[in-house]
């Protein structure tokens, strides 16, 4: 971009793939460059995921005042957390001991688990300082690498050990935001530059002031969900949906052409994560054979959640099992539709959506979902329709009137 001034400040291991080999990062005018590098060598991947993470991360915190973590994977965040305490119900789920977690480790877990398939070699993001509990809860993942606030020594030392020493690691300056506020960004395509003012809006008291629905009970719990999905959406390729609870987020729909389809993507992510505290999905983890390795169960209860087997598959998949599970019917190792939907219909899902709703058929399939609060602009000739729609399942709807398209 010759239409601004840059100063080359490191090579990158490689552009978008291999062969892209001529790849750095660049300081751009003035702005400060907000991270330094304690090791390994970032790819040109890795460092849009490191950015964007780290922006969600710190805006999230900023609002919340409260430690945040995200996982994210290409360009796109796979869940984002918070250090509201977790259940001891998932201590055997994920091999944790609840009440000895550390506030950051909380944040990393529920970030890492809301979507473990699409967090298998993420980068992670930490708006604190990581402290030697969760740096042992890093190592065990597969993962390409983090950026975080600052290190323990300890901390620092366990996670050089990821990747024969080869794990990125870096440290981020916390004041990202205030730094590139009212700044423009530049972005070049295939010899094209283009270039926007910063989006530096966050989510406010204001984005819950406008609820035209019948439903208007909101506590402060549900306002935090709210914040943490639509912060969730600033960061996420549109068109995006974000379903959040409990303090973290736990399905992403993003980067598709229609709104509904989003919709369905998150909200299929969030029947899983629903679903993991199902007595039969408990009865399943429990029923395991010894030795099983920690990530092979994950995907084991992932392959349980969505249960479209195949014969061979399932074949394959009953053979982690003892012999009593077995032994069981279908039915009774099984959760069916019915089980499913009467588990999830009272969850108290929150989601939003980065722009408006054009139909109400993403109203009717979000219902499906365990939602009964949205956050979104409005803007649409149907927007009556859509108010109808949330009042035909008693879901409260929130205007903020502030679309937070990203692509």
């Amino acid at each position: 971009m010759d239409f601004v001034n840059k100063t080359v400040l490191n090579s990158l291991k490689y552009g978008c793939n291999p062969h892209q080999s001529e790849s750095y990062v660049h300081k751009i005018n003035d702005i400060q460059f907000p991270f330094e590098i304690l090791n390994g060598k970032p790819g040109y991947i890795n460092l849009i995921d490191a950015i964007q993470s780290w922006c969600l991360v710190t805006e999230l915190n900023s609002i919340l005042n409260v430690p945040c973590a995200a996982s994210f994977k290409h360009t796109s965040p796979a869940g984002v957390g918070t250090s509201e305490p977790i259940s001891k119900i998932y201590d055997n789920i994920y091999n944790i001991k609840s009440e000895e977690l550390s506030a950051t480790s909380i944040a990393f877990i529920r970030a890492r688990t809301a979507d473990p398939l699409s967090s298998f070699g993420d980068f992670i993001a930490i708006s604190d300082v990581v402290d030697e509990e969760t740096a042992k809860l890093i190592k065990r993942e597969v993962s390409d690498g983090i950026i975080a606030l600052n290190y323990t020594d300890k901390a620092l030392d366990i996670l050089k050990t990821k990747k024969s020493g080869l794990y990125i690691i870096i440290k981020g300056d916390k004041n990202i935001l205030d730094n590139i506020k009212d700044k423009i960004e530049y972005r070049e395509l295939n010899g094209i530059g283009l270039s926007q003012k910063i989006n530096s809006e966050k989510t406010n008291d204001s984005y819950f002031m406008n609820i035209p629905t019948k439903n208007k009970n909101i506590t402060e719990s549900i306002k935090r969900d709210l914040i943490i999905a639509n912060t969730t959406l600033k960061y996420t390729p549109s068109n995006s949906i974000v379903y959040a609870k409990d303090g973290q987020v736990i399905g992403v729909g993003a980067g598709q052409q229609n709104r509904v389809d989003c919709v369905k993507l998150a909200g299929s992510k969030a029947k899983k994560w629903l679903l993991t505290t199902h007595p039969k999905t408990i009865k399943m983890i429990t029923a395991l054979k010894p030795n099983i390795k920690r990530q092979s169960k994950v995907n084991i209860r992932m392959q349980f959640l969505e249960n479209d087997f195949t014969n061979i598959e399932y074949a394959n998949w009953c053979a982690n099992f003892n012999d009593k599970y077995l032994d069981l019917s279908l039915e009774s190792r099984h959760i069916s539709k019915t089980e499913s939907c009467d588990f999830i219909d009272n969850m108290n899902v929150s989601m939003a959506s980065d722009a408006f709703f054009p139909f109400r058929d993403n109203i009717d399939k979000c219902s499906q979902y365990g939602v009964k609060y949205i956050l979104q602009p409005g803007g649409s000739i149907r927007d009556n329709d859509i108010i109808k729609a949330c009042d035909d399942y008693g879901i409260l709807m929130c205007i903020s009137g502030v679309r937070v398209f990203t692509h």
